[in-house]
């Protein structure tokens, strides 16, 4: 690497961005590559490492410091707060840096941040982490909440629903899967390359390609600089889109010629999935709230080449009284809590809270509520969250069912083999990080009566 300070200083604003500004990690990490897309590929590679994991890692971290400082994390300035973060996550988890080097470079990044004064704080705390990880006293199994909770960096609230709902052994193989990098998931355009093809494409130019678990035609793609350079992804010959996220076009199976509705669909990918599927016939029509979001759908269409997906900027809650009675399908992804993504968009966990949920809920019911009102009799409605929370799933099909003309439809015949068993026949599914090999994901299917 030929300037590590100034990847740790990229690293820090990225930091300070998302805990102090708000911004979301991946749009953060996204627009720092972008905008310096002159770094080599190991630069970016410890760029992304280091934001990344000490975001994964912060409750973690946070504990750790906590046991070698004076001065509680949460009673630090935020600047040095970070610092200390990426300091000890460098210390703890990437061997290849020597301990003096973090310490020394961080005392640099305290004083070009403008605290001098500090510097001797900073050396003092890295330099006693660094001598004395290995003793570091984290809490007893017996608390298993607590334990696991710091362990594997999840919010305490998190942990303790889903020891809940899922028991322990379930709730860590969930929690550790979040923390394991998996190679990213992309969905080949099956209208214009085959997965075959377009493997021996990528693989032509270095990159390392295997193909998916599910669906069969899924492929994950590893050793590559930057996205956004790749031929194949520049000519829309493929979509990145996690596996559990493609099962929703799986479920929704639209017939040729049928006119879809996708009401909250930025930033495409699954409108894209079912354009591709009718095959050039019928109509989608993808729906989202903002300017930027419908402008995210319009940069895939126009990649992928699609001419069936039409775009519109509308909002979910508000009845489009010419989509009354229009749709075979109607796709309703919603906004939620997102617990099952937390994998891709770590600090997710520490924005989330439960009072949230519960608003999220009523604004899952709304858009159902109108969005129904779309589907033709014999049409159906998919219903999708990328969240394991049993409030934003089971129980609003349970709600939807009850309140709508609609019945429950089984995703057996349209689910991979080993996913179309349990709640399958019952119309949906749930998927969970470290059990199934995606996305914690939660789809479910319903007609509507005639």
């Amino acid at each position: 690497m030929t300037d590590t300070a100034d990847s740790r200083e990229l690293a820090l604003g990225i930091l300070m961005e998302v805990t102090r500004q708000e911004e979301y990690s991946h749009i953060a990490i996204r627009n720092v590559l972008e905008k310096y897309q002159y770094l080599s590929k190991p630069e970016r590679a410890f760029l992304t490492r280091l934001t990344e994991g000490t975001l994964e890692w912060m409750l973690h971290l946070d504990y750790i410091i906590n046991q070698f400082s004076s001065v509680k994390v949460n009673k630090m300035k935020p600047v040095i707060r970070n610092i200390l973060r990426m300091s000890v996550y460098q210390l703890k988890f990437m061997d290849s840096v020597p301990d003096s080097a973090v310490c020394n470079e961080a005392v640099k990044l305290a004083v070009k941040k403008g605290f001098r004064s500090l510097k001797g704080f900073v050396n003092g705390v890295l330099r006693n982490a660094a001598r004395n990880l290995a003793d570091v006293r984290y809490p007893d199994k017996a608390d298993i909440c607590s334990y696991l909770s710091v362990m594997y960096s999840m919010p305490e609230w998190i942990t303790a629903d889903w020891l809940a709902v899922y028991g322990a052994e379930t709730t860590e193989r969930m929690l550790r899967a979040f923390l394991e990098k998996e190679p990213l998931a992309i969905r080949p355009n099956l209208e214009r390359i085959t997965p075959e093809e377009l493997k021996e494409r990528l693989e032509r130019q270095g990159i390392h390609v295997t193909r998916a678990d599910w669906p069969d035609y899924a492929l994950r793609i590893e050793n590559y600089n930057y996205l956004g350079t790749i031929p194949e992804f520049q000519e829309g010959l493929f979509q990145v889109q996690d596996v559990s996220s493609m099962l929703a076009a799986e479920a929704a199976a639209p017939s040729e010629g049928s006119v879809c509705i996708d009401v909250c669909a930025a930033p495409g990918g699954k409108s894209l999935h079912m354009a591709e599927k009718l095959h050039g016939t019928g109509r989608v029509e993808a729906r989202d709230l903002t300017d930027y979001k419908t402008e995210l759908i319009r940069e895939n269409a126009r990649r992928s080449g699609v001419r069936n997906l039409h775009i519109l900027k509308w909002d979910a809650c508000v009845c489009h009284e010419d989509s009354v009675a229009s749709a075979d399908l109607v796709l309703a992804d919603l906004p939620c809590s997102g617990l099952g993504v937390l994998g891709k968009k770590t600090d997710l966990k520490y924005r989330m809270t439960r009072e949230q949920q519960q608003d999220l809920m009523v604004l899952q019911r709304q858009i159902l509520e109108t969005v129904q009102a779309y589907v033709k009799p014999g049409g159906a409605l998919i219903y999708s969250t990328c969240t394991i929370h049993r409030g934003e799933n089971e129980e609003n099909v349970e709600w939807f069912l009850e309140h709508f003309p609609f019945e429950a439809v089984s995703l057996e015949d349209c689910l991979p083999k080993g996913l179309n068993e349990g709640t399958a026949s019952k119309g949906y599914i749930q998927l969970l990080p470290g059990i199934h090999a995606g996305d914690g994901f939660f789809i479910a299917k319903f007609r509507r009566k005639s």
